[in-house]
């Protein structure tokens, strides 16, 4: 476990709160665009599960690194259309009425990184759907596997592989080693203390963290637990 009391120097002034409920959600894709492919200014970024509290920050992020363009994709429209205030540039509804992401394919064919949070059958639609749709298939395409919200396994149809310039990396402690995430840190944290990231924080006392428990599931604030 990373101590970030021992690896950040906060300001005393700073909000404490505001600080935990970003860091932490924000270190996974910060890290992919930093540690697992090197973002360039003006590259597009496509980010499965952009309505969960990391996929908002990963938004924010990609415009704070310079992509020039941000698809985000989730289930949640009214989370959705709101990250178009953060930097989004456009959005796609992940629904039932399109299985085969087919609504994703138009708006993410030509992606040079997805952020992905949810793999499973989703993943495995997309990632099809993009690659179907891209015009030009030897435009290298970096694929990284972030969370697994919706499964832990995904059927990776063999078409995408060998039809387009596709690679699959992920991104967490152990691909990324231990001193990269601690040189990361105060970088991340700059950017939090200094207003990069809008972050919908809710403190609730330690003493009231069944009812933190019971607000979780359905908050859309991130629940931060203080003494």
């Amino acid at each position: 476990m990373i101590d970030l009391r021992r690896s950040i120097a906060l300001p005393e002034d700073c909000d404490p709160v505001q600080v935990a409920a970003a860091m932490n959600p924000a270190l996974s894709s910060w890290l992919a665009l930093r540690q697992r492919v090197s973002i360039e200014p003006g590259q597009s970024v496509l980010i499965l599960g952009a309505t969960g509290n990391a996929g908002q920050l990963a938004v924010q992020i990609a415009h704070h690194l310079g992509a020039g363009q941000i698809v985000a994709a989730g289930r949640n429209g009214e989370r959705l259309a709101g990250l178009l205030a953060v930097g989004a540039t456009d959005l796609a509804l992940l629904a039932d009425d399109d299985p085969d992401g087919r609504r994703l394919g138009r708006a993410a064919a030509d992606v040079d990184i997805v952020l992905d949070y949810l793999w499973g059958e989703p993943t495995a639609a997309a990632m099809l759907a993009v690659v179907t749709g891209r015009a030009d298939r030897r435009k290298p395409l970096t694929w990284i596997e972030i969370g697994s919200i919706a499964g832990p396994t995904a059927t990776i149809p063999s078409a995408a592989l060998r039809a387009a310039r596709l690679q699959i990396v992920g991104s967490g402690q152990g691909s990324v080693s231990t001193s990269e995430i601690v040189d990361e840190l105060p970088h991340l944290a700059a950017a939090v203390l200094g207003g990069a990231f809008q972050v919908n924080a809710r403190p609730v006392a330690l003493a009231d963290v069944a009812r933190a428990w019971s607000l979780a599931a359905t908050s859309p604030e991130r629940i931060v637990i203080t003494p």
